[in-house]
């Protein structure tokens, strides 16, 4: 008798072109064995922000998720406001792009992507 298996989607996802801009920048800041921490704190003109910084080390707290090599790593009183959520980056020639989150979960966002509120 054999048992079907079945793939579990992670909580947040990143896409193969973010991870591959994610794995070259941590090793450009030599934590190549890394992550990036994304998380959601009270802030920004929509009432919640995003941030973004890499990390070594996880805790007991924190969701890890690897997809494509790279490593994202997010607190458990973040996760509620971001689950569901893709990981991109984009490249804006002006701004110099960057690390964007396309959030499911998000009712409206401030003009720079970098806040929003939730229902």
């Amino acid at each position: 008798m054999s048992q079907e298996v079945k793939e579990i989607k992670p909580v947040v996802e990143i896409t193969e072109s973010a991870a591959h801009e994610l794995k070259v920048y941590l090793g450009k800041q030599g934590k190549q064995e890394g992550g990036l921490r994304v998380f959601v704190s009270a802030g920004g003109c929509s009432g919640l922000s995003y941030g973004m910084v890499p990390e070594d080390k996880s805790t007991d707290d924190d969701y890890v998720i690897v997809q494509y090599g790279a490593k994202l790593i997010v607190d458990k009183s973040s996760m509620p406001f971001i689950a569901g959520s893709l990981i991109d980056f984009q490249s804006d020639k002006l701004m110099g792009g960057g690390f964007v989150v396309k959030n499911p979960n998000a009712v409206s966002t401030c003009g720079c992507g970098e806040s929003f509120k939730t229902a």
